[in-house]
């Protein structure tokens, strides 16, 4: 059994950035191709908060009707789906823009990801969400569906709802997020490895195996 320290995956993101899901599905690709040559590689994931559209109304607010006077028309919105569409396909991703009603606030859904965090690998919750918003276009700034999906994934739905109706930990969330701004993130997905490098976007796996080699061999020398 190896006797190495596991390596720290920070991972910075928002659950309503569709390369933020990208971002995950190429991650478990690289950790696969570490493992190839390295099959005892160990790592820890943390998911760490991001606010893509920090304006977003508490209650949110008509997504479509944003993203036409973000990005400058119908046909310019309908392009870039299509590029996600075709690169999500080929990660097992079915992406279901149209289906989007609501550009949601991710407050709570940060605070969910933060609270499950406290009791172990939340990444099976954060791609649930991800498959929330992205596969079935629901509002996953809502309570109810957040209840519903850490259901899912195994969790008290009485003890989620509990915490997401109090206000623990919501400046906590904003405090981090706005930490990892000042470690100079301005755009999501990021990956951190080991707080000793890191790599912002959606890189190719090969790209963030290389860097994550880099970092384990980093540790390797600090041992």
């Amino acid at each position: 059994m190896s006797t190495q320290k596991p390596l720290t995956i920070e991972v910075v993101s928002d659950v309503v950035c569709p390369w933020c899901f990208i971002g995950l599905r190429r991650l478990e690709r690289a950790i696969a191709l570490v493992r190839e040559s390295r099959p005892d590689f160990q790592y820890v994931v943390r998911w760490r908060p991001f606010f893509l559209n920090p304006d977003t109304p508490p209650e949110g607010e008509p997504y479509l009707p944003f993203l036409i006077q973000k990005f400058g028309g119908r046909e310019q919105v309908e392009a870039i789906w299509q590029r996600i569409r075709g690169v999500g396909a080929t990660l097992g991703i079915d992406y279901r823009f149209e289906k989007i009603r609501i550009r949601a606030n991710t407050l709570m859904a940060h605070r969910l990801i933060h609270w499950a965090q406290r009791q172990g690998d939340a990444t099976a919750l954060v791609e649930e969400l991800f498959k929330a918003q992205f596969e079935r276009g629901e509002n996953v700034g809502d309570r109810m569906v957040l209840a519903w999906v850490a259901t899912a994934c195994g969790y008290d739905r009485a003890d989620v709802l509990y915490y997401l109706d109090s206000d623990e930990d919501i400046s906590l969330v904003r405090d981090m997020e706005h930490e990892a701004r000042t470690w100079g993130v301005n755009s999501v997905p990021t990956f951190i490895f080991d707080r000793q490098s890191g790599i912002q976007g959606a890189e190719d796996p090969m790209v963030l195996a290389n860097e994550i080699n880099r970092a384990f061999a980093a540790t390797d020398n600090q041992d």
